[in-house]
Order: structure tokens, then C-alpha cells, then sequence
């Protein structure tokens, strides 16, 4: 694990993919399970209805001491004063978002294709969302499936934390933190769940155990 990157478990919320509760109570219940870090993605949201969300769970996640980051809305997350912002290589660079006034200090960065890791944006990324690892229908607009043997390679070649993403549930994390994840983003195996304390829960007694032995 990459102490760099504290955050084991990384929920990405989305009001369309929490299917049974309130996505503010997956949010919330997520973090009593165990959910160290919060990522807001809403992708078909105006400013002020994702403006609206974001001081909603900010208010959640500081209640909870729990870093909130604002996925591709970076109006939307210095607004909101949230811990991070994360895009995508369509989106904002990087290198542009360092240059706002006020600009949230940690930056992650959608690694979609291997020759991203000799872009000069990597000079300003905090740490690299690998996306996806395994295919998912919560993210259809990507390139590359890593899977385990691509999360291997790019630990080797990088010291950026990586943040595996991508069909990461209960049955494969223990394989994805092994290969050299820094942190399991998760979607669909919390927000989807009956039972999202449960789910996290479950997932972050896997990362405990994992990392006694890796």
C-alpha cells in the first residue's frame, strides 16, 4: 500500500447508481462501514443541481472527517472547498486546474492508456484512477480493460497511488490490491447493494486482511 494515498476503500457516488436508498444514505451508511474517501460523479447534472449535491455530502463527508473529492466539476469542487478533483483525459488538464485561484489541492487523473504515463500532466496528479480494471456498465466511455496484469505493470512503471476502478466487488479485490493497487474505487458493490454498511464493511475487512500480507 502506498502511504501516500491512506484511502483504501473509494466509494464513487452517483445519485443514478444507488438503485435502492437514497444516495445520501448509501454515502452515509458506506462510511460507517468503513469507506475512507468519497468521490460525487454526477455526469448529466446542471451546476446548480451538482452544486446542490456536493454541499449535501460535504457536509456529510466533514461530519465524518472524510475527504470529499468532485469528479470533472471543477467550478463545482472549489465551490464546495472539497478535499480533491478528479478528471478524465477529456476534461480539464490537470496543469490548467493548478493555474485557478483556489483550486482543490489533490488532483487525480483518469489513466485510460499506457502513454499517459509520459504525458508532462503527470507532474501535476496526485494520484491515477485506472480505468477501468475490469469492464463495467457504470463506465462505458473508456479504452482500456487493464485488468490485473495491466495494474501490474503500471506499478512498475510509475510511484503515482494508483485507485483501481472498474467492476471491483467483494470476489476480486483481494487479487487487485495483490497486483499493486493502492486503493479499490467502488460503484455498483455499495451503491447498488440492499445493504451498503454491510458492503463496505465486507470489503474493508478484505483490504485489512490483504494488507497484513502483501
Amino acid at each position: 500500500m502506498n502511504n501516500a494515498f491512506p484511502y483504501p476503500l473509494y466509494l464513487v457516488l452517483s445519485e443514478k447508481d444507488c438503485t435502492h436508498l437514497h444516495w445520501l444514505e448509501v454515502a452515509e451508511q458506506a462510511i460507517k462501514g468503513g469507506v475512507d474517501i468519497v468521490q460525487l460523479r454526477e455526469k448529466n447534472c446542471s451546476f446548480d443541481a451538482y452544486l446542490r449535491k456536493a454541499k449535501q455530502l460535504k457536509e456529510l463527508t466533514d461530519a465524518h472527517n472524510i475527504p470529499l473529492i468532485i469528479n470533472d466539476a471543477v467550478d463545482v469542487a472549489m465551490e464546495v472547498q472539497s478535499w480533491g478533483i478528479h478528471v478524465g483525459r477529456s476534461d480539464m488538464r490537470p496543469s490548467e486546474i493548478t493555474q485557478l485561484p483556489g483550486h482543490p489541492v489533490h488532483i487525480g487523473w483518469s489513466l485510460e492508456v499506457i502513454e499517459q504515463l509520459d504525458s508532462n500532466e503527470l507532474k501535476f496528479v496526485h494520484h491515477l484512477g485506472v480505468s477501468p480494471v475490469f469492464s463495467t456498465p457504470t463506465k462505458t466511455n473508456t479504452i482500456t480493460e487493464w485488468g490485473l496484469n495491466g495494474i501490474r505493470q503500471l506499478k512498475e512503471q510509475t510511484s503515482i497511488p494508483l485507485i483501481a476502478i472498474g467492476g471491483i466487488h467483494s470476489h476480486n479485490a483481494k487479487a487487485v490490491l495483490e497486483a499493486g493497487a493502492d486503493s479499490l474505487a467502488v460503484v455498483s458493490a455499495i451503491c447498488g447493494s440492499k445493504a451498503p454498511l454491510e458492503a463496505a464493511y465486507q470489503l474493508k475487512q478484505i483490504i485489512h486482511d490483504t494488507q497484513q500480507t502483501v
